[in-house]
């Protein structure tokens, strides 16, 4: 796509709404440090740094699964190391909020341009898990869907754990 051209229909519009639940999460970081970012000041493990790390995983994940298919997100069913997970939710020591945000913004960017150029029906079965359907096909345009709903689930859960920590709400 080039400059000139102005995205409209279903493209504009997950683009616009990506762009507003990325700026919800990011903005419960605003003017924090590293080490209250790190912070899980509620009854939950989360943190903000965390969450904003998990979600760019996440939505890395699946732009990997419309590229490449089912294969992408497969996990070994006998697996039960679950480290790597929690991890993803924890900023790791020497880990900044800065780089977790340059991070996600470096993943958000590259999401932006398959949403632009992207067949939008580019269909692939979901890999084998116990919370996924048995036999479900996702097309490029639900897996954009999920990643909204996905930041906007997180945004919420930032936006809890900013309050607690200092009283600032993203709204009201």
């Amino acid at each position: 796509m080039t400059t000139t051209e102005i995205l409209t229909g279903e493209r504009a519009d997950l683009l616009e709404t990506l762009k507003q639940h990325r700026w919800f999460l990011t903005f419960t970081a605003q003017g924090l440090s590293d080490e209250q970012a790190a912070s899980s000041p509620t009854a939950s493990v989360l943190s903000i740094g965390g969450l904003i790390k998990h979600v760019a995983s996440v939505e890395e994940s699946w732009v990997k699964f419309i590229e490449q298919g089912t294969s992408a997100m497969e996990v070994d069913p006998e697996s039960t190391d679950y480290e790597n997970h929690e991890a993803n939710f924890k900023m790791a020591p020497g880990e900044t909020l800065e780089s977790i945000i340059a991070r996600y913004n470096e993943v958000a960017a590259y999401t932006d341009k398959l949403v632009e150029t992207v067949d939008m029906d580019l269909s692939h079965p979901l890999p084998s898990a116990p919370w996924f359907p048995e036999g479900k096909t996702w097309s490029a345009r639900r897996v954009f869907v999920h990643i909204v709903a996905e930041t906007s689930q997180h945004a919420g859960h930032a936006d809890i754990i900013r309050e607690t920590i200092d009283g600032q709400k993203t709204m009201g």
